[in-house]
């Protein structure tokens, strides 16, 4: 992800950088098992929502909005 923003100090944007980079290789591992279970699957789902949220996060900060909301 680009460190540029508006607006926005750059540990900010890379503290959101690190959330995302987390959920993603969590979702990487996951995906690597043959098979999830029940927990892991309900794990997968939130982890895409989170990922999700914090990239809607770090565009509306890039584009000058500075709204926060807790995960």
């Amino acid at each position: 992800m680009e460190l540029e923003a508006k607006n926005l100090p750059d540990s900010e944007l890379q503290q959101l950088e690190a959330r995302h980079r987390h959920y993603s290789e969590r979702l990487e591992a996951l995906t690597q098992k043959p098979y999830l279970s029940e927990e892991e699957q309900l794990e997968e789902v939130r982890l895409k929502k989170l990922k999700l949220f914090v990239k809607d996060q770090m565009v509306a900060r890039r584009n000058g909005h500075s709204h926060s909301y807790a995960v």
